[in-house]
């Protein structure tokens, strides 16, 4: 690893601390560097704070001027939430900034460095640039599609089974992998999950970290026929996250009218198979800027929004167990593809191991 490897992926760990927090912004580290010595330290702890290298400059135990910057995304060169960064950085008499990436937003993409270089400072691009575009993957899919960027996790058997045929599934996965999935909820926007899920577990959808206090999504339920009991966990938590019901134009109009009192919003995308239609759905999940969503359906959901296109990444937990059983339900229902070369590809693949359970990753 290079010099400007090690400061970059220090700046890139400092990014992580903002995961959940600067929603949908994306998550930046700084290190300013001086004589070969780390001066200050930032990163962009949460939506309307200081962005990373203003956070830097203002932790400097030194004075900054003469010295490199390191940051995993492109300084900003507009007036946002925040002032821009590229002007701080020139005002600072920075001489030097290394930058993973380019920042695709187009209010920005090019401009801050355009800046900086007419500013006289030296500016490297690409250091760990494919860390960096990993790490804004959700980022980077929001500013780009104007979407949001859909999770879809599962927990299955060795045989591919979420439950036994009577529908038990409590618990498939060990206590490592499922204090993990509380930790991807404490990272994202939005969890989202069928009516069938919330009719049968009645859960709460709030996020249960073991090790800090977590940050609850907000919750959305699918539901086309507008099913959602009005005295529900997920209606009536003191949880501060939000309430969506995805619904259709089938909902009984007093029924609607309940849940909003209860502060349910209530969002209608009537489909051609009279279900919800989950692509117009994260359409107005981006208007409300939900920049991710977890999805934890069972597999009637997980069809639909796979074969809606809307699934971009997998994260399938695969515990140690075989249940068996031709009716015992799968991750993925609904016809499915009719032959092998109609298999639905997942590329990029990655493995972790928690406990006894392994999960793989992957994207569609």
């Amino acid at each position: 690893m290079t010099t400007d490897e090690k400061f970059m992926e220090r700046a890139i760990e400092l990014a992580k601390m903002g995961w959940g927090r600067t929603n949908p912004n994306p998550l930046v580290g700084a290190v300013l560097v001086k004589d070969g010595r780390i001066i200050a330290e930032g990163f962009h702890r949460a939506l309307g704070q200081s962005h990373a290298e203003v956070d830097a400059l203002k932790n400097a135990v030194e004075d900054v001027a003469g010295s490199t910057l390191y940051v995993n995304l492109e300084p900003c060169s507009h007036y946002g939430r925040t002032p821009p960064c590229a002007k701080a950085i020139i005002d600072a008499k920075i001489n030097k900034v290394v930058v993973a990436m380019v920042d695709p937003n187009p209010k920005v993409s090019g401009r801050g460095l355009k800046m900086l270089r007419d500013a006289g400072i030296e500016v490297e691009v690409g250091v760990l640039e494919n860390e960096a575009l990993k790490l804004n993957e959700i980022f980077i899919n929001y500013i780009v599609k104007k979407k949001p960027f859909v999770i879809m996790k599962s927990a299955v058997t060795l045989d591919g089974k979420i439950a036994t045929a009577s529908g038990d599934s409590k618990w498939i996965t060990g206590e490592e992998a499922r204090n993990y999935v509380h930790v991807i909820r404490d990272r994202v926007s939005a969890i989202m999950v069928g009516i069938n899920t919330v009719l049968k577990d009645n859960p709460s959808l709030t996020t249960r970290r073991i090790d800090k206090e977590g940050k609850d999504p907000v919750r959305i339920i699918v539901d086309s026929e507008g099913k959602l009991p009005e005295d529900s966990n997920v209606v009536n938590s003191d949880s501060k996250a939000g309430v969506i019901l995805a619904t259709t134009s089938r909902i009984p109009a007093d029924k609607e009218e309940r849940l909003a009192k209860k502060g349910v919003k209530i969002i209608k995308t009537d489909g051609i198979d009279k279900g919800v239609n989950l692509e117009l759905l994260m359409d107005e999940l981006y208007k409300l800027e939900i920049d991710s969503v977890l999805l934890e359906g069972g597999g009637t959901l997980n069809s639909s929004a796979i074969r809606s296109g809307i699934v971009n990444k997998v994260m399938y937990f695969i515990a140690p167990k075989i249940i068996g059983g031709k009716n015992a339900p799968t991750s993925v229902e609904g016809d499915g593809a009719d032959r092998m070369n109609n298999a639905l590809m997942v590329r990029d693949i990655s493995v972790r191991k928690f406990g006894d359970d392994i999960l793989l990753e992957g994207y569609i």
